[in-house]
């Protein structure tokens, strides 16, 4: 670990840059998934939905680089090349052969899901550790993509 701001203990120093490091793979693959379907969307709601998630996409930049700068300030390092995100993200595989507007949409919600189950999970552990910054940090996301997750469920009824 690297020397701090933070006024942390280490050991919480480590195990708060871990999970974060956890999250930062989920977010970037998440971001490539959502790109995915950005790129490929076609059928009636094309039009609605190819914006939709362009500003899924770099809201979630945002907060994947929120993510790693946290990790740099308490001191550790951020992992987020393609070949560490590949053995790490705890994502499934996108098909990359959807086109059609609503299985792209019933695909984006389960890896909102998923990927907002970690970002809780580290949120616990911030929470456990006496790491407000992290846990607001993490709650912006969680209230951003539960939010997201919402508009796709709702655009599945009907």
């Amino acid at each position: 670990m690297y020397k701090s701001p933070s006024h942390l203990p280490e050991d919480a120093r480590v195990q708060i840059v871990e999970t974060l490091n956890a999250r930062l793979a989920d977010g970037l693959d998440l971001h490539s998934q959502i790109k995915v379907a950005h790129w490929n969307i076609k059928g009636p709601q094309f039009a609605a939905l190819h914006p939709l998630f362009e500003t899924f996409a770099v809201g979630l930049a945002n907060f994947n680089d929120g993510i790693a700068e946290r990790a740099v300030t308490l001191g550790g390092r951020a992992y987020g090349t393609v070949r560490h995100v590949s053995k790490s993200s705890r994502l499934p595989e996108y098909p990359q052969d959807t086109t059609r507007d609503l299985e792209h949409v019933r695909l984006l919600a389960e890896r909102f899901e998923k990927f907002l189950d970690g970002v809780r999970e580290s949120r616990t552990v911030g929470e456990k550790l006496g790491d407000t910054d992290t846990v607001d940090l993490l709650t912006q996301v969680v209230t951003e993509f539960e939010k997201h997750a919402w508009f796709l469920r709702a655009s599945l009824e009907g």
